[in-house]
């Protein structure tokens, strides 16, 4: 639930935010940026498992119609074509009937992994870190205590081949992504690998608490693509100090302008990754020392995705918000002055990252 961290910090008084990179206004006419206080993690909390239309008491995609209809249709929407507005979509199905209604806003996002490059970029958007679902490592460094070479719990298979049962059953679109193959084969090549823990798992409180344990109790942690490139796994592996292993090679990560991931994670490129005994091998060579100095980085960092820290996540949301500034003057100056063009192929408010780099590191 990002948005409720963020809607619970603009409504604390301004005397209680000192500090923070954003300031809080009353009068439009004095705000440089507009917040859109939309819930729209809805759409998988209230929604989970359930084919559009059915009987939950709550429509998601009622929502959203009615959600753009209304911001539309405001006079500050409409003075700048929303470049000021900022709307939060942290799930990777948030607000996916009316994103091309939305899209000009900075949107905050956990990944572009099912926007186009004309809805979502670097340059425009904020990629924001999933909340942490399991409890923060307290113990010291080192790895006396990890007795797990590699650890992983979590879907085998993902919405990709529920989505196809539903879409026999209840005619929905259907999008395929590539992580749940993925997972299926790093299961198959490691399942029966000696001091590697890899199971099959939903949410729930008890998977959580096993969740927790085997984290804690592992040297390294597999952070396969989902259903989109990124997952909340690899937040959960950071205040865990258990080393994220991460095999996606689209993924997009927060705060990269001041974080760098590479002195605490490994990146393997999938297909290298997909080779019998590669993994375990890459990983049983790294030696105690860089195990406790990626431990150490980690700590360092674990604050910025923790959404209750008085200075952790929110306030560098805020932060990385306020940067887009300068950004968001230059398009709105910029419309008042461009006459209709049509455009076959995305504008210069777009950044795609890292097309044809492959990642294969220890850091």
């Amino acid at each position: 639930m990002h948005e409720w961290f963020l809607f619970s910090d603009l409504a604390r008084p301004q005397s209680d935010r000192l500090g923070s990179p954003v300031v809080k206004v009353t009068d439009p006419e004095e705000a440089d940026l507009f917040y859109v206080p939309a819930f729209s993690s809805l759409s998988l909390i209230v929604n989970a498992g359930r084919p559009p239309g059915s009987a939950s008491g709550y429509s998601d995609e009622e929502m959203q119609e009615q959600l753009a209809e209304w911001l539309t249709g405001q006079e500050y929407w409409k003075r700048n074509n929303g470049w000021d507005h900022v709307i939060i979509a942290g799930d990777p199905n948030a607000l996916y009937r009316v994103v091309d209604r939305v899209k000009s806003a900075v949107l905050l996002v956990s990944d572009f992994g099912r926007l186009r490059p004309d809805q979502g970029s670097l340059v425009k958007d904020v990629v924001i870190p999933y909340s942490h679902r399991i409890s923060t490592y307290t113990g010291d460094f080192g790895v006396k205590d990890r007795t797990t070479l590699l650890f992983f719990m979590g879907n085998r298979y993902r919405k990709e081949v529920i989505n196809r049962l539903l879409q026999n059953a209840f005619e929905i679109d259907v999008l395929v992504e590539q992580g749940g193959k993925i997972r299926d084969l790093l299961f198959q090549i490691l399942e029966n690998e000696e001091d590697v823990v890899i199971k099959h798992g939903t949410q729930s409180r008890e998977n959580r608490r096993a969740a927790s344990r085997g984290m804690h109790t592992s040297k390294f942690c597999l952070n396969p693509a989902g259903d989109t490139p990124s997952a909340c796994r690899l937040f959960d592996s950071i205040v865990s100090l258990c080393v994220p292993v991460i095999v996606s090679d689209s993924i997009e990560l927060p705060f990269e302008d001041i974080i760098d991931y590479k002195k605490f994670s490994v990146f393997v490129e999938t297909t290298t990754a997909l080779k019998p005994g590669y993994l375990v091998s890459l990983l049983r060579k790294v030696p105690e020392q860089k195990i406790i100095e990626y431990q150490k980085a980690m700590k360092e960092v674990k604050r910025y995705y923790d959404y209750t820290h008085p200075n952790g996540t929110v306030n560098e949301i805020w932060r990385q918000v306020s940067q887009k500034l300068p950004l968001i003057k230059l398009m709105i100056n910029r419309d008042k002055r461009l006459v209709k063009r049509e455009l076959s192929e995305p504008n210069c408010s777009c950044l795609c990252s890292n097309q044809t780099g492959i990642i294969d590191s220890l850091g």
